[in-house]
């Protein structure tokens, strides 16, 4: 396998977790479609299990569009997919909480089964490891949830920094957590990249620190349209950081 010369790569470099280096939203629709059938005919009131899929996306946008309610549920999905169902429910005149959590809960057992690593993403971390850069993981969430894709998949031993929202008091977006970054790695902003998947918290954040932003076009859709977000750069796998092709 051929590195990149040292001198090409940041000094210190940073990464999301979800949708960057683990596939988070593999299969998210399908698992619902899943959940939906297996509990149609569950509880008191049959439901057609196709429509009910529309009304929880209907129900989960609304729910996750809150930036409160984001931070909230974020930090303990698991009550957040419990609610999401049993809004849904009450949507379509059902008032059932214990099959609006066993819903949740086989749907949250169905996402935790499919999680996977994004492809080029170990050898991309295995290739910054042995160039030796410094490496940070930045990832918003409960403890329980991160910490267990983080060794899950063995990811600890490559990152010197995990800042994980539950543990550190706060998340991204917020300057604190790229601060404490910086001060970990003792590097100036314009050492250090920040590669993730979401614009405004891994993107515009630290560049307003003047880190540089690159973002996981992982969609491969573009740059939203209206968006005033200007990555530093855009990748569609974190292999491209190094030099890997997509299929490798």
């Amino acid at each position: 396998m051929t590195f990149p010369p040292r001198e090409s790569l940041p000094k210190v470099m940073l990464f999301d977790l979800d949708d960057t280096i683990v596939d988070y939203s593999r299969l998210a629709r399908e698992s619902w479609a899943e959940v939906c059938a297996e509990f149609s005919a569950v509880g008191a009131t049959p439901f057609d299990p196709v429509a009910m899929v529309t009304t929880i996306k209907a129900v989960s946008d609304w729910f996750w569009s809150d930036e409160e309610r984001f931070r909230v549920g974020r930090l303990d999905l698991d009550e957040a997919r419990r609610t999401v169902c049993r809004y849904a429910l009450e949507r379509t005149g059902i008032a059932d909480r214990a099959l609006a959590d066993a819903m949740g809960n086989a749907y949250a057992r169905k996402r935790d089964e499919a999680y996977c690593l994004l492809a080029g993403a170990r050898e991309t971390l295995e290739i910054l490891h042995a160039l030796e850069v410094p490496l940070g993981l930045i990832t918003n969430g409960g403890a329980e949830k991160q910490r267990g894709k983080i060794g899950r998949f063995d990811l600890g031993r490559f990152f010197q920094l995990i800042v994980v929202e539950a543990e550190f008091g706060t998340g991204k977006p917020d300057l604190r957590v790229y601060r404490h970054a910086l001060e970990f790695f003792a590097v100036a902003p314009c050492e250090a990249s920040m590669v993730g998947d979401n614009l405004e918290w891994d993107v515009a954040a630290p560049q307003a620190l003047g880190i540089q932003g690159i973002w996981h076009d992982y969609r491969g859709t573009g740059l939203p349209e209206g968006t005033v977000v200007r990555p530093d750069r855009i990748v569609r796998s974190i292999g491209e950081l190094v030099g890997l092709s997509p299929h490798d």
